[in-house]
């Protein structure tokens, strides 16, 4: 009967002593920012390229344009400065500078430069691979060469690179 009482307060013990044992649950993350959201939606995990080849689409005033912007790319850092670089841009945006948003909502941005896509605002949509930006070059300050070549309510539909 010792031995049978034995055992039953080892398994008592046990069944008192396991549950402690655990581990703390983990501390969770905190929920990212709307600003965090929106950072990541246009930069990745730091840095992200986006392209039109592949697939991409560039419209001005609801007329394809896509030819003019073939090689366009657009490079979004989102270091401690937000920076930007832009190629085959046919002159609309600045070949790099800083990027920021504009307001508080977080689906709109600016780039710096003097080209005609500088301080305007560019609202933002991302899903999956694709980016699609909107922006309006009014004429007053959309000339090139003398013309109004670049005016016109743009929309780029571009693809994570």
């Amino acid at each position: 009967m010792k031995v049978n009482l034995s055992y039953l307060f080892l398994a008592a013990i046990l069944i008192f002593a396991l549950p402690s044992c655990g581990g703390d649950d983990p501390t969770p993350e905190p929920p990212k920012s709307a600003e965090q959201l929106a950072t990541e939606a246009l930069t990745g995990s730091g840095t992200q390229s986006w392209v039109v080849s592949g697939g991409g689409s560039v419209t001005r005033d609801n007329r394809d344009v896509t030819d003019i912007y073939t090689g366009f790319e657009l490079i979004l850092n989102a270091g401690s400065s937000k920076t930007y670089t832009s190629r085959n841009s046919n002159e609309l945006f600045d070949q790099s500078g800083n990027w920021a948003f504009a307001g508080t909502n977080f689906d709109k941005f600016t780039l710096t430069g003097s080209k005609p896509a500088a301080g305007r605002e560019i609202s933002f949509t991302q899903e999956g691979n694709t980016l699609r930006l909107q922006l309006t070059i009014p004429a007053p300050g959309a000339r090139i060469n003398g013309t109004f070549a670049i005016a016109g309510n743009y929309t780029f539909t571009l693809l994570k690179k």
